[in-house]
């Protein structure tokens, strides 16, 4: 599994972790989600970021 930084804010996506939203489930991204199915209209939930602002850590 992979995790993805945000270049703008430094927020971390990691596909093992997922990310949970409490407030908004409807929004909620299951642990186990790869990146490329991360809603293309997904934005970083630190700064507002989209995808194309993201990138990949280490290998």
């Amino acid at each position: 599994m992979k995790t993805y930084m945000c270049v703008i804010c430094g927020f971390v996506y990691s596909e093992e972790d997922g990310l949970p939203n409490k407030d908004l489930p409807d929004e909620d991204i299951p642990p186990g989600t790869k990146w490329e199915d991360v809603p293309l209209n997904w934005k970083c939930p630190e700064c507002g970021a989209g995808k194309e602002d993201f990138e990949i850590m280490g290998i």
